[in-house]
């Protein structure tokens, strides 16, 4: 080949390559532009996903939430359930605490009419009354009508009261009775009470057996009756007038309750050993 032909190849040859090279270049850039293209799809579907996700996580925590409003609120439904139980179980130990106490109450009252029916002659004549004192029935007769001043030796009259008096408590066989002597706050001052008796106390204690004995003679259960002397230490009236003392010199019989009248009392625990 002469210098002239490759002369002329050499155009020819430097415009294959330079093709050559543009194509690679073209072909280099459409890759690279189909990359780009992949990636900004994939990145779209990554925040399209990311979204998604987002929504997904949201609606869990708006779940857990709503969740666990509804389960505070059933927890508080629940005790107020729990708190209503309780508050009726209450309100029935006290309904049914009150209606025991109408009970006891009716009982108490029918008793206290049956006896101020039965002593009603001698309520009318004065020769006793009939009262409720200190929660309890108490007939209460007046040492006057009983015994002479400073003794306890039952006068004919009182022997004629206690008579109808017996009479009647003796109907009620399942009752026991507290017999009080009681006087007035004056010092003994005849010499046959001096002498028999050391003060008030000893005379209204003694009065308070006359009577039992008495009772007992009128055929009362001995086992239904207890004796008690108060002395002036249980006034019912002001011992600084005449009419005060008349009436703190008494005999009172008193209706012990029975047992189921009596309110209900806790049971003692046994002591655990350590």
């Amino acid at each position: 080949m002469t210098s002239e032909s490759r002369i002329a190849w050499k155009p020819i040859l430097v415009a294959v390559v330079a093709v050559l090279i543009a194509g690679g270049i073209g072909y280099y850039a459409w890759n690279l532009r189909s990359e780009h293209l992949a990636t900004e799809g994939e990145l779209k579907a990554a925040k399209v996903q990311a979204a998604r996700y987002d929504e997904e996580h949201n609606k869990v925590v708006a779940c857990t939430t709503a969740k666990d409003a509804q389960a505070a609120e059933c927890a508080a439904v629940q005790k107020s359930v729990e708190e209503m139980q309780g508050n009726l179980s209450a309100t029935k130990t006290e309904l049914e605490s009150l209606r025991k106490q109408r009970e006891e109450t009716a009982k108490r009252l029918a008793a206290f009419k049956d006896l101020t029916d039965k002593f009603k002659k001698m309520i009318d004549s004065g020769k006793l009354d009939v009262i409720i004192r200190d929660g309890r029935m108490v007939v209460k007769l007046p040492a006057g009508v009983l015994f002479d001043s400073g003794s306890a030796e039952l006068s004919r009259d009182g022997e004629l009261a206690l008579m109808e008096v017996g009479i009647v408590l003796r109907q009620f066989e399942d009752r026991k009775f507290m017999v009080e002597g009681h006087t007035d706050n004056r010092p003994l001052e005849s010499a046959a009470s001096t002498t028999r008796y050391r003060n008030n106390w000893e005379l209204s204690a003694a009065r308070a057996v006359t009577v039992i004995q008495f009772l007992i003679e009128a055929k009362m259960r001995p086992e239904n009756l207890l004796a008690a002397g108060h002395g002036e230490h249980d006034p019912v009236g002001d011992n600084k007038t005449a009419e005060g003392r008349q009436e703190n010199r008494r005999i009172e019989i008193v209706l012990l309750p029975n047992v189921e009248e009596l309110p209900a009392m806790p049971e003692d625990k046994p002591k655990t050993k350590e």
